[in-house]
C-alpha cells in the first residue's frame, strides 16, 4: 500500500497544499487557497510602501482550505486514503513574525485588533523597520560584534527584531498586548499540533538562525543585556519567546484530534519543524555540498550548503551561516535578492500598464536583442538589496536611455540586472572557499523564460538547471515530512536518501554562450561601478547618499 506526506506551502499571495507518493515524488493532488484580505492577500499602506502585513484569519482558512482541496483531488487516484497520509510538512515566508496572545491565538484575532495592521502578521517584505535595523546593527557592532558576523556584518528590516522593535515603538498597545511571537513558519505547525502555550512551540533553527539572531554559540537567542539596549521591553519580551531551537531531525509534533478530524486524517501522524519557504524549495531541488539552489520568484532566495567538516568562515554580506538550517549535518548558507519578478511585474503593470500577454510580447522582443544592444544598464534594488549590501532603502537606477530606448530594451536591462546582482551573490560565495559547482534554479519563472536562464547561465558563467519539481518548495515540506516519519511508517530515515528518490531535473540545460559572456563581463564590471558608488557609503563615494536624499525628499511630502 503507498504512502503519502502532505507539503503545505504558505507563499506571499497564497497557500498550496500538494499531496506527495513517498515512492515517487509524484503529486497526486493539489489545491491552492488565494488569500482573500487585502490586495492580492497583502495590507499595504498608500502613504508608507514599505508595510505589508498579512491577516492570521487568512493563513487558518487557507490551511484548512487547500488541506481538503488536495486530499479531495488525490482521492481521484486508485486506492488513495487519506489514512495513506503519514506526515505533514510546512514551509512559510519569512520572516514573518506574528503576535499572539497566552493562549498562542494570533491577536488580529481579537476583535479589539482585527483591523489593526500592526496585530496582525509582519510579511517578509515590509520594512517599515529600517531604522530599527540600522540602530540594532549598530549597537550590535560596539557590544555584540559576534551577533552580525553571523549574519552578514548588518541586520536587516525583513527579520524578526527589527520588525519587533517597531511596532514597540509605533504601536506601543499592540506590543503590550502581545505575550509571544511567533513566526509563521513555527505558528502553523503549532495549529496542527494543538500547542496552545507559545512557549511550548517547537521553533525550527532555519527561521531562528537566518532571522532571529539565534546561535547556539552564544546559547540561543540575543542576551537581556543586549536586547535591554535597544529597549528594556525587548528583555522583558525574551523569557516568552523560546530557549532552543531545531534542525529538521526534530518534529514539531504530532497532528492534535480537532485538525486530524477537520481534516479527515489520522491523529499522531508526524508534522515536521516548519522551515523557511526558500529552504524547503532547495531541499526539494536536491540542494547538497557544491549545489546552490536559486528560488526565483518575486524574489530570490540563494541556497547553499557546507560540509561541518570544513572549516567556513563568517561571509559579510551572506543572510547567514547556520548550523542545521537547511540540511541536518551541514551549515546553511542563505542569499538572495528582495526583488525579481516583483520588478518585471512593476515595470509591466505600473509602468506599460499591460498584463501576462505583455509579459510574453516583451519576452519575444527582447530575446531578439543582443547584449549591450539597447546600451541601457540597471540596479536591481527596486525593494532594496538583499545581498551583498542588506539596505532595504536602496532603491532602482537605470541609465543609458535615449528618445529611441524601447520597452523591450529595458525589459532585458531589467532582467539583465537581476543576473548581475546573482554573479555577485555567487562571487562573494565562492570568494569565502564555499564550493559552488551547479546551480539548480526552480520556481514559475525559472520553469517558464528561458531568455532569463541564458541570460542568468551568460552573466555568471554557470551553466543553469532546472528543478524537476514545478513546486519545489511543497515537494521539499513534503520530502521533510517523510523524513519525519522514517522508514517503519513508509519514509526516509535520511534527507540523502529521501532527495535522491524524490528529487530530480529537467533534461533542459542553459549553457553559457561565450560570445555573450564577454559583453556581459563588460556590462558586469559597470554594474559593479554602480553597485559600489550608489550602494556602499564612505570609500570616496559621492553619490551613496542620493538615492536615501531622495526618500527623505520624498517622505516630507
Amino acid at each position: 500500500m503507498g504512502r503519502y506526506t502532505l507539503g503545505i506551502d504558505y507563499g506571499t499571495n497564497s497557500v498550496r497544499t500538494v499531496v506527495v507518493d513517498c515512492g515517487t515524488g509524484e503529486f497526486i493532488g493539489s489545491s491552492v487557497f488565494d488569500y482573500p484580505s487585502g490586495d492580492q492577500g497583502i495590507i499595504l499602506d498608500d502613504g508608507n510602501h514599505h508595510l505589508a502585513r498579512q491577516h492570521p484569519a487568512d493563513y487558518l482558512a487557507g490551511l484548512k482550505a487547500s488541506v481538503l482541496g488536495a486530499l479531495d483531488e488525490a482521492s481521484g487516484t486508485d486506492g488513495f486514503q487519506a489514512a495513506q497520509v503519514i506526515g505533514i510538512g510546512v514551509d512559510t515566508t519569512g520572516s514573518t513574525p506574528l503576535p499572539v496572545d497566552k493562549n498562542n491565538v494570533p491577536l488580529a484575532l481579537n476583535d479589539s485588533y482585527r483591523d489593526n495592521p500592526a496585530a496582525m502578521a509582519w510579511l517578509w517584505k515590509d520594512h517599515t523597520g529600517a531604522d530599527e535595523a540600522d540602530r540594532i546593527t549598530k549597537i550590535a557592532a560596539e557590544h555584540r560584534p559576534q551577533y552580525l558576523a553571523k549574519c552578514g556584518n548588518t541586520y536587516s528590516s525583513e527579520w524578526f527584531w527589527s520588525k519587533i522593535w517597531k511596532c514597540l515603538n509605533v504601536a506601543p498597545d499592540v506590543f503590550d498586548a502581545t505575550y509571544s511571537w511567533v513566526e509563521l513558519a513555527d505558528f502553523i505547525p503549532s495549529v496542527l499540533a494543538g500547542v496552545s502555550d507559545p512557549t511550548k512551540i517547537v521553533r525550527g533553527v532555519c527561521q531562528a538562525g537566518h532571522k532571529g539572531l539565534y546561535c547556539r554559540e552564544w546559547d540561543g537567542l540575543p542576551d537581556t543585556d543586549f536586547l535591554a539596549m535597544l529597549d528594556p521591553k525587548l528583555a522583558e519580551l525574551r523569557p516568552r519567546l523560546f530557549d532552543e531551537a531545531f534542525d529538521a531531525d526534530t518534529a514539531a509534533g504530532n497532528l492534535c484530534g480537532d485538525w486530524a478530524a477537520e481534516l479527515g486524517l489520522s491523529e499522531g501522524i508526524p508534522i515536521a519543524i516548519g522551515a523557511l519557504d526558500a529552504h524547503c524549495g532547495a531541499i526539494g531541488s536536491g540542494v547538497g555540498v557544491g549545489t546552490m539552489v536559486k528560488i526565483i520568484g518575486t524574489s530570490t532566495c540563494d541556497c547553499t550548503v557546507a560540509s561541518k567538516e570544513q572549516a567556513i568562515v563568517d561571509i559579510p554580506g551572506i543572510c547567514g551561516i547556520v548550523d542545521g538550517s537547511i540540511l541536518p549535518g551541514h551549515y546553511g548558507l542563505e542569499a538572495g535578492q528582495s526583488a525579481v519578478g516583483d520588478i518585471f511585474k512593476w515595470f509591466v503593470e505600473t509602468i506599460c500598464l499591460g498584463d501576462d500577454d505583455t509579459h510574453d510580447r516583451l519576452t519575444a522582443e527582447a530575446s531578439k536583442l543582443e547584449p549591450g544592444q539597447s546600451g541601457l544598464l540597471a540596479l536591481d534594488w527596486n525593494n532594496g538589496n538583499r545581498t551583498i549590501l542588506v539596505d532595504p532603502l536602496l532603491t532602482g537606477l537605470l541609465i543609458g536611455q535615449t528618445l529611441h530606448t524601447t520597452q523591450a530594451e529595458v525589459y532585458r536591462a531589467l532582467i539583465e540586472a537581476t543576473a548581475f546582482g546573482a554573479r555577485v551573490i555567487i562571487e562573494r560565495i565562492i570568494e569565502y572557499d564555499v564550493p559552488i559547482d551547479r546551480i539548480v534554479c526552480c520556481g514559475g519563472i525559472a520553469e517558464k523564460n528561458p531568455l532569463l536562464m541564458q541570460i542568468y547561465a551568460d552573466v555568471t558563467g554557470c551553466t543553469m538547471e532546472i528543478a524537476g519539481s514545478d513546486q519545489a518548495c511543497a515537494l521539499g515540506a513534503a520530502l521533510t515530512a517523510s523524513v519525519a516519519a522514517g522508514s517503519e511508517a513508509g519514509g526516509y530515515d535520511t534527507f540523502e536518501e529521501a532527495q535522491r528518490n524524490l528529487t530530480s531535473v529537467l533534461d533542459e540545460r542553459y549553457v553559457p554562450d561565450k560570445q555573450n559572456r564577454a559583453t556581459y563581463d563588460r556590462l558586469f564590471s559597470l554594474y559593479k561601478e554602480l553597485h559600489d558608488s550608489f550602494g556602499v557609503e564612505g570609500f570616496g563615494n559621492p553619490m551613496a547618499h542620493i538615492m536615501k536624499e531622495l526618500a527623505k525628499i520624498k517622505d516630507a511630502n
